[in-house]
């Protein structure tokens, strides 16, 4: 009696290398306790950059709400010379104010991840500083981790009457970093945002 033919080995399949990840989905993990480097946070806009801030110039900037879990919390932005640290508290830094919008890099916030347990949550938002609100222009938030592939949040949905957009909500969970996509439009400033999440700041006019 003929013996059965070996069974084949099973066919290797190729490992797929996911380098973006649209956020779609309800949260996306970042960072895990041990990570170290720092990670990126870009806001950008690719269609209609000279009229959306030429004519009817609009300055549109980048900013973040930061809880720590001593407690401490704040903001990171550019209006009242809030730039942050990147190794004090709150570890968070943002690198400048394109106020002209002529900077093809756009703006950026750097969070340092060798703090990741000091951090409780961070609201990533983008406000309109001057000009009439415009949110058409194909506005995207890029999120680089250290390790794994990067994190794009599109600011698709505009809301014309709103001056603020909650764009991504980080939180620590069990020494874990996750993002979760909010792409909320307020019809207000940094205050409605802080009370819309329950912030718990108060807050002063502020220049920049």
């Amino acid at each position: 009696m003929a013996s059965p033919a070996p069974t084949p080995p099973p066919v290797s399949q190729p490992r797929v290398q996911l380098s973006k990840v649209t956020l779609t989905t309800p949260t996306v993990s970042l960072a895990k306790g041990g990570d170290t480097g720092t990670m990126r946070v870009n806001l950008n806009w690719t269609r209609g950059r000279r009229g959306f801030l030429g004519n009817g110039a609009i300055d549109l900037d980048l900013a973040c709400l930061y809880q720590l879990h001593n407690g401490s919390n704040g903001v990171v932005q550019a209006l009242g010379n809030a730039f942050g640290d990147l190794h004090y508290p709150p570890y968070i830094a943002l690198d400048g104010d394109d106020r002209s919008g002529t900077n093809s890099g756009g703006e950026n916030l750097h969070i340092n991840l060798a703090h990741l347990a000091d951090f409780k949550r961070i609201l990533i938002f983008a406000y309109i500083y001057d000009g009439t609100p415009n949110w058409s222009a194909d506005g995207v938030v890029t999120l680089y981790p250290p390790h794994g592939p990067e994190v794009e949040v599109r600011l698709d949905s505009p809301d014309n009457r709103a001056r603020s957009c909650a764009i991504a909500l980080l939180n620590n969970e069990r020494n874990e970093l996750t993002v979760t996509r909010e792409v909320r439009y307020i019809n207000g400033t940094q205050s409605d945002i802080s009370k819309a999440y329950r912030w718990g700041l108060k807050w002063t006019a502020g220049r920049k």
